[in-house]
């Protein structure tokens, strides 16, 4: 059977990005927790979309692309909201004292360091390694292991923080 290519732009954008738009809005119901949220952020994806629509490129996946604006757009929605309201004195001293996490000694061993780091999950320990032993670049660590750079973040900010709780934890008790 013939079918018939979209003549305008108009026509292109209904027919490659509007059937994406239920898996966009279930996707934003669940992040956002919020239907009414939800909603407002995929009116705004396809805004934007329709605006730059001219920089879609035909044949591409219009599915990721239309996601990635998605993302953006509930980061930016987050951002906005979560703006810090200005704090008195006193309430930032309580801030502070809730943020506080208890130092690391600067007199541990290499053999404290290297037991701490082998408690440490190796998809974590790995990453340490690459990035805080033998100094890659996060796209370098993202390269080598064929993994997302983000989540090549992700894990090294975990791993710290387990390292951290691991030495913290160790000197508690020595």
């Amino acid at each position: 059977m013939f079918t018939q290519q979209p003549t305008t732009v108009r026509d292109h954008f209904e027919t490659t990005a509007l059937p994406v738009m239920n898996d966009l809005f279930r996707v934003a119901r669940r992040i956002m927790k919020n239907q009414t949220e939800a909603e407002e952020v995929v009116q705004e994806v396809y805004l934007q979309a329709w605006k730059s629509f001219h920089r879609y490129e035909p044949g591409t996946n219009c599915r990721a692309w239309l996601f990635k604006i998605m993302f953006h757009v509930i980061d930016h929605h987050r951002r906005k909201s979560n703006r810090l309201v200005t704090l008195n004195e006193d309430e930032q001293y309580i801030f502070d004292e809730l943020a506080w996490e208890p130092p690391v000694s600067q007199e541990l061993s290499d053999q404290e360091m290297i037991s701490a780091l082998e408690r440490v999950p190796e998809n974590y320990r790995v990453i340490i390694m690459m990035a805080d032993v033998y100094e890659y670049a996060y796209r370098e660590i993202s390269q080598i292991l064929r993994i997302p750079q983000g989540t090549v973040m992700s894990r090294l900010s975990r791993g710290r923080n387990i390292l951290r709780t691991e030495l913290v934890g160790r000197q508690c008790w020595a």
